[in-house]
């Protein structure tokens, strides 16, 4: 499943962004401020609002008064729009806002189409806990059959309407798009998250924070160990010394990281290794994962690591979308961005005080220049993305 546009309106800064056309990797570079941690933060937002609900998803980022943009009532409003492969087009569209002083869903649409015309069709039309939904979806498209809608009633107006029926069966693009939801992921890496021992248990996929590390470092090695191979040998070659990489239990019921310098005899503990290489380990691990999930967002990914490594980064990225998993990446590295295609890069630049959005690619002066052989990272770095910059 991969999403192929994206609007925000009142939403901080992103008064009103539209991105179209997604590529299976984005790289969004602009000037600090400019919107790019708060694009990534909707994603976080529409997580939390699907795992709990909108008032805890409003109240973890201050309140609905702190998220809407300055100068706006609201409603806050994201529309999704995002396909399986060779499945129709479906669009997501939800609303939030407040009644006498309490949030709730304005509205939420799902909706969409087989083919290039017509009218979207809506499959499920909510709002303030009370709405529609199809349920002979599978019959949709079928001559002589008539779609069955069922008046549904939610617990609260604060609820999504993809949280209370994506768990039944029947309901087969809402249960579609929760698992989009519930899987995708936004990095938010803290080495010192990473570094400390963890209690013994069971890990598949990297936490947000990655203080799970160590876990997931186990489970790969005990059940992917041609991917962690796979790692180690990328680590070896990218830090010099590292010779191993193991996550051992201790007396006391823990896990800790082990790195095994080929230089030394004994092992030692991931307190004493550098940031960038916690780092380079977290992100090899991630991006190995055999379960790639269907969205990975990542800020800054060129942070306490050696510039030279970063284009060998950059293909990793796009070999992880290329398995199936979208990845937005934000960036201030001339390094990562000469890795880049122009196609895949979006300005964000800031007007009368909101963001606004722009394809690199739709940039005449710098499609011409990349097409007499300049590199993206050396453009951005002699200031030619227009607007992108903090001058």
């Amino acid at each position: 499943m991969r999403i192929e546009a994206i609007r925000v309106r009142n939403f901080r800064v992103l008064r009103d962004v539209e991105l179209k056309d997604l590529p299976d990797l984005c790289v969004f570079v602009g000037a600090n401020g400019a919107g790019k941690s708060t694009l990534f933060e909707v994603f976080g937002f529409l997580h939390d609002a699907l795992i709990h609900n909108v008032r805890q998803a409003l109240t973890a980022r201050g309140g609905f008064q702190e998220l809407v943009s300055r100068g706006s009532d609201g409603p806050i409003e994201i529309e999704l729009k995002f396909r399986e492969r060779d499945e129709p087009l479906v669009t997501y569209q939800l609303a939030v806002g407040l009644a006498d002083g309490a949030p709730v869903v304005e509205r939420e649409v799902l909706k969409y189409r087989r083919g290039q015309h017509g009218q979207p069709w809506k499959f499920l039309d909510f709002s303030r806990g009370s709405g529609e939904a199809v349920v002979n979806e599978a019959d949709y498209g079928k001559p002589d059959v008539e779609m069955k809608r069922e008046r549904q009633e939610l617990e609260s107006p604060d609820i999504l309407a993809v949280k209370g029926l994506g768990q039944f069966q029947r309901f087969k693009q809402v249960s579609a798009f929760r698992r989009l939801i519930e899987d995708w992921h936004v990095s938010d890496f803290h080495i010192s998250d990473a570094r400390p021992n963890q209690e013994a248990g069971h890990a598949e996929h990297l936490s947000a924070r990655g203080d799970n590390l160590a876990l997931v470092a186990q489970f790969m090695y005990e059940q992917h160990r041609t991917e962690f191979d796979k790692v180690l040998a990328k680590m070896s070659r990218r830090v010099p010394g590292i010779a191993k990489v193991e996550a051992v239990s201790t007396v006391d019921g823990r896990i800790v990281l082990r790195f095994q310098d080929g230089a030394f005899k004994d092992p030692f503990m991931a307190r004493f290794v550098s940031d960038g290489t916690i780092k380079m380990f977290a992100y090899l691990l991630m991006l190995h994962d055999p379960k790639p999930h269907p969205l990975l967002c990542v800020e800054e990914p060129e942070n306490q690591l050696h510039p030279e490594l970063l284009a060998e980064l950059a293909e990793e990225f796009r070999e992880y979308a290329e398995r199936g998993g979208q990845v937005f990446v934000s960036t201030h590295s001339p390094d990562f961005l000469n890795a880049i295609r122009l196609e895949e890069i979006f300005l964000l630049s800031k007007k009368k005080g909101y963001a606004e959005a722009t394809r690199a690619s739709d940039v005449p002066r710098l499609k011409a220049l990349v097409g007499e052989g300049d590199l993206s990272g050396a453009l951005w770095k002699q200031g030619l993305f227009p607007g992108a910059g903090p001058r």
